[in-house]
């Protein structure tokens, strides 16, 4: 897969195959084209060449077909994206009724079920301003996953979050990879690549510069980009 802005070759011949269950962490400098990538697979962002599949089926540019598989791909964004004037109940039984023609009252107790799994159930009736930021993306997650999706995409969702909240949604998201999610996460939050990743995919200048499991990149990073990346995060 490739893509540019104008000038700037921002994917370069991207190859990247996720297994279901799997929990796959891109991480790498600003501006190495992860949130691109993350944005790409699920057709947000156009690309110049190569295609997306999921299950098997590409994934096409455009029209009602896709907005069918876009459904299979949940995404999780740093801004919570919440509907402000809907209930935190109304903002996550919306997609399963609009888009997938689920009856009210089934869609009700779906979302009261995944509102309490990532712990915000009490909250239902509150508008997204009266929730801290933890709680809304923690929302968030809710209202992808009640589309019953194939695959959850995360571009860097604790980004926009004060350090104390950060935990409660990286909490939900071990939890999720535990349960056997298929993840594509971007993300900075190195502990949590640690602890939930199958994978760690490192990215700089628009490229994949390598694959390995946690332990064995954290441990012995094999590109020099690499290097240099970890040994400035890590010493801090």
């Amino acid at each position: 897969m490739n893509k540019h802005f104008g000038e700037l070759h921002v994917l370069r011949d991207i190859n990247l195959d996720v297994a279901r269950g799997e929990v796959v962490v891109v991480i790498g400098p600003s501006g190495s084209g992860k949130s691109t990538l993350c944005r790409a697979i699920n057709r947000l962002e156009t690309i110049d060449d190569g295609q997306i599949m999921i299950d098997g089926e590409v994934l096409p540019a455009e029209g009602k077909a896709l907005a069918k598989l876009r459904a299979d791909v949940g995404m999780v964004f740093q801004s919570f994206n919440l509907f402000a004037h809907k209930s935190i109940l109304e903002n996550v039984t919306l997609g399963p009724i609009k888009v997938k023609g689920m009856k009210g009252g089934e869609a009700k107790e779906l979302a009261m079920s995944l509102l309490k799994r990532v712990g915000v159930d009490n909250q239902a009736q509150k508008l997204p301003a009266q929730l801290s930021g933890g709680q809304q993306q923690r929302v968030a997650i809710a209202r992808a996953l009640a589309m019953k999706p194939k695959v959850m995409l995360f571009d860097e969702p604790t980004s926009a979050l004060d350090p104390e909240m950060i935990n409660e949604v990286l909490d939900s998201m071990v939890a999720l990879a535990k349960e056997g999610m298929t993840m594509i996460v971007v993300t900075h939050e190195m502990g949590f690549a640690r602890k939930a990743a199958d994978r760690v995919v490192f990215m700089a200048d628009g490229q994949i510069m390598e694959e390995a499991t946690p332990e064995s990149f954290f441990t012995n990073p094999q590109s020099d980009r690499a290097k240099d990346f970890l040994g400035k995060i890590l010493s801090h």
